[in-house]
């Protein structure tokens, strides 16, 4: 088997308790297999057609149209504003986004701790690792 996941690192992954993963096993929506010890493994490739076919991330109501595809909807959690620059912080799920903007941009945004915001990443590079295996 290519790669294979143990239940709770499903779960740290996608941010679902044990449970839920081990109920979604259950139900065929994971494909699993056991090790010799009888332990439940997820197919990678399995968890990988799972997660493609899922429900889109919440998407905040009246954005405008725009090519980054690569949005984190989250709550802001800290704005810190200096005389030149201003620091946003957004908690989107388990992804913690750091903004470094203008502070005017900030101050048009009227961004402040607890808000609703949207992350629009638009990047040339991307870089993929992997951990050692």
């Amino acid at each position: 088997m290519s790669s294979a996941y143990r239940p709770g690192q499903v779960a740290d992954l996608l941010g679902v308790s044990v449970d839920t993963v081990r109920r979604w096993c259950d139900d065929g929506r994971l494909p699993t297999v056991r090790t010799e010890g009888g332990h439940r493994l997820v197919s990678g490739p399995g968890l990988a057609r799972y997660l493609r076919g899922r429900a889109a991330a919440f998407e905040a109501d009246g954005l405008p149209a725009q090519s980054a595809r690569n949005r984190f909807t989250g709550v802001v959690t800290r704005v810190e504003r200096d005389t030149l620059s201003a620091v946003v912080e957004i908690q989107s799920g388990r992804h913690r986004i750091v903004s470094l903007m203008t502070r005017d941009a900030a101050d048009e945004l009227d961004l402040e701790e607890g808000d609703l915001a949207v992350a629009a990443v638009k990047a040339t590079t991307v870089v993929v690792e992997v951990p050692d295996r």
